[in-house]
C-alpha cells in the first residue's frame, strides 16, 4: 500500500496519482514522510522563477503565492493537496522535504524561493520579528554570545514548539539546512505529542490550562509579553501544546516546579526522534502536536552552520479549533 492511500483527505481530495515528487516514509520515524521534489522539477522551477529574486518575495507578498502556484504546475497540482490533508493529520503531520541538485550554499536564493513556495501552497508564512522579514536566516558558529540558545552551539536546544511569545497563530515550523561546514551533531529532534508517555498526566493537570506568561529576550524584536496556557486541545479535542522552557515565566513557586518537571519529563522522553536533515533540505511540522530541538554540536574551531525558518499559518485546513466556539 503506498503512502497516498494512507492519507486521509481532510481539506481537499487527494490525487490519483502524484507527479514531480515522491513519497516514502522516513527512516527515522513512521509519523514522518520524506517528500523528494525531482530534480527535473526543481531546475524547471529555478528556471521559472529566475526573474524575482528573493527581494521580490519579500516586498511583493502576493509573489510568495505566485511560486507556490508554479511550483505546484509544475508538478500537475498533486502537491498542494497531498501538503494540505498530510500536515493536519494528527498521525503524521510532518515532512523532511529532499529537493534534488539543491545542496550547496551557493544555491541559497533558489533553496529560499522553493521553500517558501512549499509552504505558501498550504499557508502564509507569518512576519518574523528577529529578522524583519517572513523568513530568517542566521548562522549558528563555534563562540556565540546570544541571548538565547537558538545559536549556541554546545549545548543541546530543548524541545518546543514556536511562536509562544508572539500573538500570531504559528501553525507549521519549517526549518531548512542552508550551509554546513567543519560539523558534527547537532541533529535535529523532534517528539510527537502521541508518543510522549507523560502527555495525560500532564495535560490533566490544573497548571496546564492555566494563563502563564511568555516573554522574548532582545534578540527576538518582540517587545510585548502574552499570556496564554501550555496545553489546549484541538478541533478534535485532543492536547495541542505551546510551549518554550526558555520564554515562559512562572508567577510563583507552584508553576515554576511543575514547569520544571514538564521540561525534564520531555527532555527524557525516549521516543525522541533524532534525524539529521542534509543541507538544502528542510522539516515542515504541524506546530502544535509535534515538539522540535536540536542536538549539540562537536566543538570546532571553523564550525558553521547556516539555517532558514519560516513559521506562519493554515489557509486550507485548521488544527486549531475556532475560538468562537469555546
Amino acid at each position: 500500500m503506498s503512502i497516498l492511500t494512507q492519507l486521509p483527505a481532510v481539506a481537499m481530495p487527494l490525487p490519483a496519482d502524484i507527479r514531480g515528487f515522491t513519497l516514502a516514509p522516513s527512516a527515522a520515524s513512521p509519523r514522518l514522510i520524506q517528500l523528494t521534489i525531482s530534480r527535473e522539477v526543481v531546475e524547471a522551477f529555478v528556471a521559472a522563477v529566475a526573474e524575482w529574486p528573493v527581494q521580490a518575495l519579500e516586498y511583493k507578498s502576493m509573489l510568495r503565492f505566485r511560486v507556490a502556484k508554479i511550483l505546484d504546475d509544475l508538478c500537475d497540482n498533486t502537491l498542494q493537496p497531498v501538503l494540505v490533508n498530510t500536515l493536519v493529520d494528527r498521525a503524521t503531520g510532518g515532512f523532511q522535504v529532499v529537493m534534488e541538485g539543491l545542496d550547496s550554499v551557493e544555491q541559497a536564493e533558489e533553496m529560499v524561493k522553493l521553500s517558501t513556495a512549499v509552504a505558501h501552497l498550504m499557508g502564509r508564512s507569518n512576519y518574523d520579528a528577529m529578522s524583519g522579514q517572513y523568513y530568517a536566516r542566521f548562522v549558528v558558529k563555534n563562540v556565540d554570545n546570544s541571548d538565547s540558545y537558538l545559536r549556541q552551539p554546545h549545548r543541546v536546544m530543548e524541545l518546543h514548539n514556536d511562536g509562544t511569545f508572539v500573538e500570531q497563530d504559528t501553525d507549521y515550523v519549517l526549518m531548512m539546512k542552508i550551509d554546513e561546514q567543519n560539523m558534527a551533531g547537532g541533529t535535529s529532534l523532534l517528539l510527537h505529542l502521541d508518543d510522549w508517555a507523560d502527555l495525560e498526566r500532564f495535560f490533566a493537570h490544573p497548571l496546564a490550562h492555566r494563563p502563564m506568561r511568555w516573554t522574548a529576550p532582545p534578540s527576538k524584536n518582540v517587545a510585548r509579553d502574552v499570556f496564554h496556557p501550555v496545553f489546549d486541545v484541538d478541533r478534535e479535542g485532543r492536547p495541542i501544546m505551546a510551549y518554550i522552557d526558555q520564554f515562559v515565566q512562572p508567577k510563583d513557586y507552584e508553576e515554576g516546579n511543575w514547569l520544571t518537571d514538564l521540561s525534564e519529563s520531555l527532555e527524557t522522553s525516549p521516543a525522541i526522534v533524532s534525524l539529521p536533515n542534509p543541507v538544502g533540505s528542510f522539516l515542515l511540522i504541524n506546530n502544535h502536536f509535534w515538539l522540535h530541538g536540536r542536538d549539540r554540536f562537536t566543538p570546532h574551531p571553523d564550525l558553521r552552520r547556516e539555517l532558514m525558518r519560516q513559521r506562519g499559518y493554515f489557509t486550507h485546513a485548521k488544527t486549531l479549533r475556532d475560538p468562537r466556539q469555546v
